[in-house]
């Protein structure tokens, strides 16, 4: 029995019908546009034709060849609008009844940019807007005798009035209906959506050629998991930035659909939203449980390894260990919070993932917390960015959301999986080991591997970090008479000499002074399982370890000549381990080249984090020997 094609099915969907889900042929596909993949459809009735324009979220069942020329296809959700005085379908949703099938009748193109039809229609401008079904639609084959088999048409979908009744209408004055996210297209002259907010970016003001200028984002997601981006700016930001809340449902219309910024957006969506002077913004007051509140696409840590650099993808794990806050200086000047913590999953990987500024007091410090007093939480990472500067890491952005023990079959699953046995599992990091609390570059090394490596040698210093003791501290010029005066907002810190008047005189500053500073130059002899070196430590580094200024130190041994107490300090803190981050470099002294340490930073070792880290290198030693 042959198929019979939805008699003027073309002719309906040109007069404005959206609901009769008619079955129609692919006569003809052409791919078209160069930066975006788009596909152009010649649809037939076996008497008509037109052309068709493809969602691009329908793309992959034409590059799978599920629909192809001569496919039969029933048409779910689809749209007809004029681009350049033609009339063009847009299909938003479609089924696929019979991937191949001859061409049936002799269909003829449609002429003229109005059908006759539609000139008749007394609403003409307004144009139609549909609700989408789920996208999750089938399209696999039929059987043999698909060619005897007579579809069934879906139903047509009648939907509600959604205003009330006020008199007469006027033209365009009745409320666009609901339609999906993923329905969203250019094409549309009308529509609104109703979407859940899951995040919400900060206000950023800016300067260009144009003028002073601000904006701010926010993301959205509705019931059927179509997610998109709004921005708005200047004016607009005055008026929403205070209305949108994340968490709250709100009913979205009247904006304008431009292509989506991708260094700058991650959502799956081509289109972005632009809010403008008459965009409405309505809170929904009650709450819809059908939109979910978050929406994941996890990626098991084992395949961040292959993601691209500066992708953006979510993640979810086990915390294993948290490090401490650190001070970073950007390069613009300001300073930030960096917080680096590590996750594992049931894929034997693990990862190391950075906070960077608020992250870190607030998530971070409940995180290290939890870890601390021997909790080891999941953590869902929300559009985290991916790093490979020595090996793969995930760093938080703008837009990063962090959940902390998170609901769903996800966070579940690992919880069982961690308490059953994975707590004891070995994992192997595709991050490359740091200390706790250090950078990408700050590598853990012995102070044999500093001199078997012949660090420092090279046109930049090398920054490593050693778990090392203190085993000797020199007294002699322990600190030195510094200058206090400001350069700028430096202070300028050069080594002062007293004049016959006792006053403190700056060669560099050529000022005189009452009162100078003292700071540490510490000479300090530290060893570790593999030997012992000379290191130095100024300022801040001395104080860490001795635990006092410079000028109580001065004054104990000059001033007050307290030898006594002064040897109880230095004595106190000879044997005491801690974690140095060391800057290593080859300097000139006269003729000769000599390899300097300093050291930039003092931690004390946190025992539990270490064994974590003892244990993790054992176990991953035990894996390399095994698998090699």
């Amino acid at each position: 029995m042959p198929v019979n094609l939805t008699r003027n099915a073309i002719s309906m969907i040109n007069s404005g019908d959206v609901n009769s889900k008619p079955l129609v042929q692919v006569v003809d596909i052409k791919l078209i546009g160069n930066s975006q993949e788009r596909y152009r459809f010649l649809l037939s009735d076996s008497e008509s034709t037109q052309h068709a324009m493809l969602a691009t979220q329908l793309n992959e069942q034409v590059r799978s060849g599920r629909v192809k020329k001569g496919s039969i296809i029933q048409l779910i959700d689809y749209i007809c609008s004029t681009v350049q005085n033609r009339r063009i379908i847009v299909v938003l949703n479609m089924e696929t009844i019979i991937p191949e099938y001859e061409i049936i009748g002799n269909p003829k193109v449609i002429t003229g940019s109005e059908p006759e039809t539609n000139k008749s229609m007394p609403n003409n401008n307004l144009e139609p807007s549909v609700r989408s079904t789920n996208n999750r639609y089938s399209a696999q084959a039929p059987a043999n005798n698909a060619q005897s088999f007579r579809p069934t048409i879906q139903p047509a979908y009648q939907p509600p009035p959604n205003y009330k009744i006020q008199g007469p209408i006027m033209k365009n004055e009745a409320p666009a209906r609901i339609i999906p996210i993923a329905a969203l297209n250019p094409y549309q002259g009308r529509w609104a959506i109703k979407a859940r907010v899951t995040a919400k970016g900060d206000l950023r003001r800016y300067n260009n050629a144009r003028g002073d200028g601000k904006v701010f984002s926010f993301d959205l997601l509705d019931s059927d998991g179509g997610e998109i981006r709004v921005t708005c700016f200047n004016a607009v930001v005055d008026r929403f930035y205070n209305v949108i809340e994340v968490g709250k449902v709100y009913l979205i219309s009247k904006g304008s659909l431009k292509p989506a910024k991708k260094n700058f957006n991650h959502l799956k969506n081509e289109w972005e939203i632009f809010l403008e002077s008459n965009s409405s913004v309505e809170l929904c007051p009650d709450e819809d449980g059908s939109i979910p509140r978050q929406q994941f696409s996890f990626r098991p840590i084992s395949e961040i390894e292959s993601a691209e650099n500066d992708s953006i993808l979510d993640v979810i794990g086990i915390v294993i260990t948290v490090n401490p806050s650190v001070p970073i200086l950007r390069k613009n000047g300001m300073e930030t919070q960096r917080r680096i913590l590590n996750l594992k999953d049931a894929s034997g990987k693990s990862v190391e993932v950075t906070l960077w500024g608020d992250f870190c007091n607030k998530e971070g410090q409940k995180l290290q917390e939890m870890v601390d007093s021997g909790v080891f939480p999941v953590l869902a990472v929300k559009a985290g960015k991916v790093n490979d500067f020595n090996g793969k890491s995930i760093g938080t952005i703008s837009s990063t959301q962090l959940f902390i023990d998170p609901d769903g079959p996800e966070a579940q699953g690992l919880r069982n999986w961690f308490e059953s046995g994975g707590r004891n599992t070995a994992s192997i990091s595709i991050s490359k080991e740091i200390m706790p609390g250090g950078s990408k570059n700050e590598i853990r090394k012995t102070l044999a591997q500093i001199k078997d490596e012949g660090l420092g040698r090279s046109d930049k210093p090398d920054w490593v970090t050693a778990k090392t003791t203190v085993v000797f501290i020199k007294t002699d010029n322990f600190c030195y008479t510094a200058c206090p005066l400001m350069i700028g907002d430096r202070q300028c810190n050069k080594k002062v000499t007293q004049s016959s008047n006792k006053r403190w005189l700056c060669d560099r500053c050529n000022q005189e002074f009452e009162e100078c500073d003292y700071r540490y130059l510490l000479q300090v002899q530290i060893q570790d399982h593999t030997g012992l070196t000379w290191v130095t430590a100024f300022q801040e580094s001395g104080e860490d370890i001795l635990g006092c200024s410079a000028k109580e130190m001065y004054l104990l041994k000059y001033e007050l000549q307290d030898d006594t107490r002064f040897g109880e300090i230095i004595r106190s803190r000879l044997f005491h381990q801690y974690l140095f981050r060391l800057k290593i470099k080859e300097e000139l002294y006269g003729d000769e080249q000599r390899v300097k340490i300093t050291i930039v930073k003092v931690d004390n070792v946190n025992y539990t984090a270490e064994s974590r880290y003892l244990l993790d290198m054992v176990t991953k030693k035990i894996l390399m020997k095994k698998q090699s």
